[in-house]
């Protein structure tokens, strides 16, 4: 069942308000594996990073005063679509839209807030694709982003200590 949930977008200009939220909801959610994952501990510098983008946008749902989860991701540089060498032709249109991260609290899941974070986020968005990665060793999300409309496209391993991921491309508007 689909909790009633106020969803709030945010910008650029509003990560000092929310980077507090986005990095609490991430420790909760990966409690269990952050003292010895230093990929992990690392997400602080990458809420930074993208939030630093102009073009950040964020979604963060509440039921009540509880945090549920967040989407955010940000446009990608125009001429840098990196996701572009796993694509033979690669797609005549490609500004694109990087969908950095999905976050929803345990108690949460399952109940139709991950789609609805999803569907928010990228429906405020104009560009032509969006793309994003999933951890290979995590073959339900993967299946999940599928059921959304995304394919994958190749694999990935950005940093030497990230995991390898799945590059996954999703044509704008979602259908």
């Amino acid at each position: 069942m689909t909790p009633a949930l106020e969803l709030r977008h945010y910008g650029h200009d509003d990560l000092s308000e929310i980077r507090q939220t986005l990095i609490g909801v991430h420790a909760d959610v990966h409690a269990d594996r952050m003292a010895d994952d230093e990929f992990r501990q690392k997400f602080p510098w990458f809420v930074d990073h993208w939030g630093g983008s102009p073009g950040f946008s964020c979604v963060i749902a509440y039921e009540g005063a509880d945090v549920v989860g967040f989407a955010y991701g940000a446009p990608g540089a125009e001429g840098r679509e990196w996701w572009r060498e796993h694509l033979d032709p690669t797609p005549e249109k490609g500004r694109t839209f990087h969908f950095s991260e999905l976050m929803v609290r345990e108690q949460w899941r399952k109940t139709g807030a991950a789609e609805r974070l999803h569907r928010t986020l990228m429906d405020a968005r104009n560009e032509d694709l969006a793309v994003l990665l999933v951890d290979v060793t995590h073959p339900k999300v993967e299946a999940l982003y599928e059921s959304w409309g995304y394919r994958r496209v190749g694999e990935d391993q950005p940093f030497p200590d990230s995991p390898v991921y799945a590059v996954m491309l999703v044509d704008l508007p979602l259908s």
